[in-house]
C-alpha cells in the first residue's frame, strides 16, 4: 500500500493522519448562512456606519445648505450640554432603580415558583404575561387603567377605602419618574424571574438535602448555597436588563412625553432629531448610547459563556 506524503509523515511520527476538510464542502455548509449574514449587515451595520458619519457633521435639517464637517464638536456638546447631561443622569437613575427592584421581586417570585404547589403552571403563566405585552400597550395600560386620576384603578381603590373624601392624587403629575419606574418594574420583573428560576432549577438537589441533614436552616441554605449558585444568573439578569432599560423609549414617551424630569437619553435623542432637527448632534448621542450598550453586552456575553462552561464542566 502506497502512502501519500502527509500520511507517511504521520505514520512515521506515530500520530493519526489529519484529514483536511474539503473546501467545497465547507462552502456548501456555509452558503445557506450568507443571505442571513448579508441581511444582518444591511439592516444593522450600514445604518450604524451612516449614523457614525453623520455624527461628525454640523447638520440641521432646517438649514441643509449650511451642512459641513464638525469633527468631534457634536460629541463635545453631548458631554457638556446641560439637557443631555441631565438625561444621562435620569437614564442612570431609571436603569439602576428598575433593575434592582425588578431583580429583587424576580428573586422572590422565583423562590416561590421553585416550590411545588397546586396550580404552579397557571401561576407561572400569569406572572410571565407582563413581559409578553407590547411595551407601548403596557405603558398605555398603566397610564389610563391604573394612573388616571378620574377613573384609574389606584384612585378607585383609595376612594373605596377612604370614601369620597379620600385623596385622589394625579400619579403621573405628582410623581412622574416613579410612575415610569413602576411601569417598567412591572414589565421586567418576569424577565428577572425567568432567569433566576432557571438558576434555581439547575441547583444540585443533593447538596441542599445534605445541608438540611446537617441541620442547616432555610436561611442558611439560601445564604450559603442558593445565593452563591445564583451569582452568575444575577449578573446576567443585571447586564441584560441594563442593556434593554438604558435604551427604553416607550414608557417615557407614552406616560410623560419626557416632561417633568423624566427625559432619558433615548427620548432626548428623539427630541434632538425630530423636534430640533439637529441630525449631527442626535447621531452623536446615538453613537454614545450604542457604545455604552456594546460595553454592557460584552460583559453579558462573558457571563453567558462562563455559565455555559460551568454547565459543561458538571
Amino acid at each position: 500500500m502506497t502512502l501519500t506524503t502527509p500520511a507517511r509523515a504521520a505514520a512515521a511520527s506515530g500520530r493519526p493522519a489529519v484529514r483536511r476538510p474539503n473546501r467545497m464542502r465547507v462552502w456548501a455548509t456555509r452558503a445557506p448562512l450568507l443571505p442571513a449574514l448579508i441581511f444582518m449587515i444591511v439592516v444593522t451595520q450600514l445604518p450604524f456606519v451612516a449614523t457614525l458619519v453623520i455624527s461628525f457633521l454640523d447638520w440641521n435639517a432646517l438649514y441643509p445648505d449650511r451642512r459641513g464637517f464638525a469633527g468631534f464638536a457634536n460629541y463635545g456638546e453631548v458631554l457638556t450640554d446641560p439637557d443631555l447631561r441631565g438625561s444621562v443622569g435620569t437614564t442612570i437613575l431609571l436603569t439602576v432603580t428598575v433593575v434592582l427592584v425588578s431583580l429583587l421581586l424576580g428573586l422572590l417570585l422565583a423562590l416561590l415558583l421553585d416550590r411545588r404547589f397546586r396550580g404552579r403552571g397557571a401561576v407561572r403563566t400569569m406572572l410571565i404575561a407582563p413581559f409578553l405585552l407590547v411595551p407601548v400597550a403596557a405603558a398605555l395600560m398603566w397610564k389610563h387603567l391604573l394612573f388616571n386620576p378620574e377613573y384609574g384603578l389606584f384612585n378607585g381603590i383609595l376612594r373605596a377605602v377612604g370614601g369620597d373624601g379620600a385623596a385622589q392624587p394625579d400619579w403621573i403629575s405628582e410623581m412622574p419618574l416613579m410612575a415610569v419606574e413602576a411601569a417598567l418594574i412591572w414589565q421586567w420583573t418576569p424577565f428577572m424571574m425567568l432567569i433566576l428560576l432557571a438558576g434555581l432549577q439547575s441547583r444540585d438537589p443533593q447538596l441542599v438535602e445534605a445541608a438540611r441533614m446537617d441541620g442547616a436552616s432555610d436561611w442558611q441554605v439560601f445564604v450559603h448555597l442558593t445565593l452563591p449558585h445564583l451569582r452568575r444568573y444575577i449578573e446576567l439578569g443585571v447586564l441584560l436588563g441594563s442593556i434593554y432599560i438604558v435604551q427604553n423609549f416607550d414608557a417615557v414617551f407614552t406616560l410623560t412625553s419626557g416632561g417633568l424630569g423624566t427625559a432619558n437619553l433615548p427620548y432626548t435623542i428623539y427630541q434632538t432629531f425630530y423636534q430640533a432637527h439637529e441630525n449631527g448632534l442626535a447621531s452623536a448621542a446615538g453613537v454614545v448610547v450604542v457604545i455604552g450598550s456594546i460595553v454592557l453586552a460584552t460583559f453579558a456575553l462573558r457571563v453567558v459563556s462562563s455559565l455555559f462552561r460551568e454547565e459543561v464542566s458538571r
